[in-house]
């Protein structure tokens, strides 16, 4: 499995849009608007959804654009894996009007939001806020690998692979010989028919319907009482499952049948090579005391919490990062010698000890942090036009002393 990507100037495999695949003389991405005084956040947004496609991100989460409008035109652009109080300050001085925040700042449900709150002052002052978290730890080149590439792990695949998901269904229907680019380019301007970098996709065979007018009905073609033949053509495409009701309704809008006749098909979803954590081998077997002092120059920390042995060679390692415990037992199954991530649950670190495997924690954003610097000199390479700045308030909560 190649992990090239975004992080450098390897090749870059996580674009979906072609039109980033060069730049403009100015070093802007293709496909993107430049504004007066910055650029179209849609054209950003593009390209991180590019790179780290929410739909891989993990069911229970809460990613994308969680505030602000996709046509705003944005200027400075800050980062941070946590959108504290003091982060949406130093935003503020800074005058940032994007903020990429690792974690979404808004999670749960929220039923107010009233002053003084830092959701409602964004809002207020017009601050865009957007969160990548697990969608960019799937991600080939994202949060896990930035985290492998620090130990120095080869032959690296995912520790375990995502549950695939179903995103498109496929919308079936019959349409009249001399109405269907009406109603096919009426399904496609709602949404539907895009397939990758592809768009307008479809597939048509021709046939012949039949109906049979009951009393009331008022059909566009032959008479109600009777059985009627006509030749139409059938329409097949797909439809994201989030625009399934307005496609529908454009289907209805343009249809000439007085009762359109349509199938909505659900489609299985394809396996996929994506998953949380890494798991590899080192490209030549390493001491343990070596790989801690190799972790913290990486990860620019002091201290680590260490379960297990803490001497020996180690030939094989599990990542994940922020608080991955879930994923234990996997990796002590697939036999990974160390385990990094941010954070243990006490028991969870005895089992893993006691299976002989060496748990490395290093606090949570720390296993996370590495990322914002790669993420940011990517975005200042695609869009010049922005001023990109790390948040320099945004650490972990804890500290050792």
């Amino acid at each position: 499995m190649a992990h090239g990507s975004w992080r450098n100037n390897h090749p870059r495999p996580l674009f979906d849009q072609t039109a980033y695949n060069s730049t403009l003389p100015n070093g802007v991405a293709m496909g993107c608007e430049v504004g007066l005084a910055g650029m179209k956040l849609s054209g950003i947004l593009e390209w991180l959804e590019g790179i780290a496609p929410l739909r891989y991100a993990e069911a229970w989460d809460n990613v994308g654009l969680l505030v602000g409008d996709r046509q705003q035109t944005v200027s400075r652009g800050m980062l941070c894996i946590d959108y504290t109080d003091a982060v949406a300050d130093e935003a503020k001085d800074a005058g940032c009007d994007f903020v990429i925040a690792y974690h979404p700042p808004i999670f749960k449900a929220m039923k107010r939001l009233v002053a003084p709150c830092k959701i409602h002052d964004a809002i207020r002052r017009g601050v865009a806020i957007y969160s990548p978290h697990t969608a960019l730890d799937v991600a080939e080149g994202g949060t896990n690998d930035v985290l492998a590439d620090a130990i120095g792990l080869v032959d690296r695949q995912p520790l375990k692979l995502s549950d695939p998901k179903v995103t498109v269904a496929k919308l079936v229907t019959f349409v009249p010989k001399d109405q269907v680019e009406t109603v096919a380019n009426a399904l496609f301007q709602a949404g539907a028919g895009k397939i990758g970098n592809y768009s307008s996709c479809s597939f048509r065979t021709e046939g012949e319907g039949t109906f049979f007018g009951e009393k009331g009905s008022n059909p566009q073609a032959g008479k109600a009482g009777q059985l009627e033949r006509t030749s139409e053509i059938k329409i097949e495409t797909v439809v994201p499952l989030d625009r399934l009701s307005t496609v529908i309704a454009a289907l209805r809008a343009v249809h000439p049948y007085e009762e359109p006749a349509f199938d909505i098909v659900q489609l299985m979803a394809p396996p996929v090579a994506r998953g949380m954590g890494r798991i590899g081998r080192f490209d030549s077997p390493i001491m343990r005391d070596v790989l801690f002092n190799r972790i913290k120059q990486a990860l620019q920390i002091d201290h680590l919490l260490i379960a297990g042995a803490t001497t020996g060679i180690a030939h094989t390692a599990a990542v994940c990062a922020g608080s991955c415990g879930d994923l234990l037992d996997e990796a002590i199954r697939q036999k990974a010698d160390v385990y990094l991530t941010g954070e243990m649950r006490h028991h969870d670190a005895l089992k893993a000890a006691a299976a002989g495997m060496t748990v490395i924690c290093t606090l949570h954003s720390h296993s996370e942090r590495i990322t914002l610097r790669h993420l940011r000199d990517r975005l200042a390479e695609e869009f010049a036009p922005v001023h990109w700045q790390l948040a320099a308030t945004d650490r972990d909560p804890f500290a050792i002393r």
